[in-house]
């Protein structure tokens, strides 16, 4: 495997990582809003409201809560899977297709 390919496969790995972890601490937020008393000055409890606030805010524009309920996440949720599952569909071709290609001038 060249050079190339190993760059790009860590790149798509490390994307893909990234992308659940940031699923992980998005459920984290999801389910801790459903505790209006908790105290969101804690440091701990800002922070990952600054992590995953800016992303949900953009899906908070699209749906407005019914009820009460914020239903933004759900879209927030399937995008992030839908991300997901694009990068691991186009990395596996796209590796497949950069180990067979050869530079130019080797054969």
């Amino acid at each position: 495997m060249s050079i190339i390919t190993q760059i790009i496969s860590e790149f798509i790995e490390v994307c893909l990582a990234t992308l659940s972890i940031f699923s992980l601490l998005l459920l984290l937020r999801v389910l801790l809003s459903w505790f209006p008393n908790l105290p969101w000055e804690n440091p701990l409890l800002a922070t990952l409201a600054s992590i995953t606030d800016p992303y949900l805010n953009l899906f908070r524009g699209l749906i407005p809560p019914i009820g009460g309920v914020d239903l933004s996440a759900i879209l927030a949720f399937l995008t992030l899977n839908l991300a997901s599952s694009l990068l691991g569909s186009i990395g596996g071709p796209l590796l497949v297709n950069l180990a067979y290609t050869r530079p130019y001038g080797l054969g």
